[in-house]
């Protein structure tokens, strides 16, 4: 049983035709029909039948059984080689979503430099639900990740460093930019500009959406916090934000959320659990949580 034997095996369950997988991977047919009969001898197991009636090669349970078990393990050297290959280069690939990008990273900044660190990562920007997936593939070493309830992943080590709240977002203009506070159900007549679903505070809008009991008006979804603010300072809708996106402004006044029932927007340092931080990761880890302070 070797790893070309598992390709090959992986292959023949997506396409179920020995000659289109012979030619995927430039082999003969044989090769691959010896490699399958190899793994099932070892396995003791029949891993393929012929379906006669219908000229089709079936998988057996066993062999869906293994596909699942084949699947992690490739997916699993897939992260090693890339691993090992970012510990070569003495590079740390660091997710960032973008609202914590901007309005986060700029006061750890200068402490990574001084620690000679800001030049070790290759920052990547994603929302925070795509982040956990690139963070589980391998694509990242480490993750900034906003979430409303702590990530709970047997795969992840997730660490909460900080919590804000969500608040709206009016133009200066706007009718409630009079008011401190209002209450959520309140806004049930109210135009929408908000987060796209990439981003942690369209699982938290919905949640608020729901326990109100009203079906929003959304007239623009964006993944540009920027664009966002300009049509709201122009007075076309509001939006729900967390506070961290909200420092003082001209033109948008920010009020509280009333309901004492409400998300939180929890700051995550994320990795895998399987992972073996290097120094230069453990130093990044040690500093984020104790040098952002706004």
């Amino acid at each position: 049983m070797n790893i070309k034997e598992f390709h090959y095996f992986h292959e023949l369950v997506k396409y179920k035709n020995f000659s289109q997988v012979a030619s995927f991977f430039n082999v003969s047919q044989p090769t691959i029909t010896m490699a399958i009969k190899r793994l099932e001898n070892e396995l003791e197991v029949k891993l393929f039948v012929r379906d006669r009636s219908h000229k089709q090669l079936v998988v057996t349970p066993s062999g869906e059984q293994l596909d699942r078990h084949v699947t992690q393990i490739l997916n699993e050297l897939d992260v090693m080689k890339k691993e090992l290959s970012r510990i070569s280069s003495e590079k740390v690939m660091f997710g960032l979503p973008p609202i914590i990008g901007t309005y986060y990273f700029p006061h750890v900044a200068p402490e990574l430099l001084r620690a000679g660190l800001i030049d070790k990562l290759d920052i990547f920007e994603s929302g925070s639900n795509e982040m956990l997936n690139y963070i589980l593939d391998g694509t990242l070493d480490l993750a900034l990740i906003g979430s409303i309830t702590p990530i709970v992943d047997a795969k992840l080590d997730a660490k909460i460093f900080d919590r804000t709240h969500f608040k709206i977002a009016v133009s200066e203009n706007h009718p409630l930019a009079q008011q401190k506070s209002v209450n959520f159900k309140e806004l049930a007549q109210e135009k929408f500009i908000i987060l796209d679903d990439r981003f942690i505070h369209s699982i938290a809008f919905n949640k608020m959406c729901h326990a109100n009991q009203f079906r929003p008006q959304i007239i623009h979804r964006s993944n540009d916090v920027h664009i966002l603010k300009a049509m709201i300072k122009e007075n076309m809708g509001i939006s729900f934000l967390t506070e961290l996106a909200l420092p003082p402004e001209a033109g948008i006044k920010v009020l509280d959320i009333a309901d004492t029932d409400q998300p939180e927007f929890l700051l995550s340092i994320v990795y895998r659990h399987s992972h073996t931080l290097t120094p230069l990761q453990q130093h990044l880890i040690e500093i984020l949580p104790q040098k952002i302070n706004i």
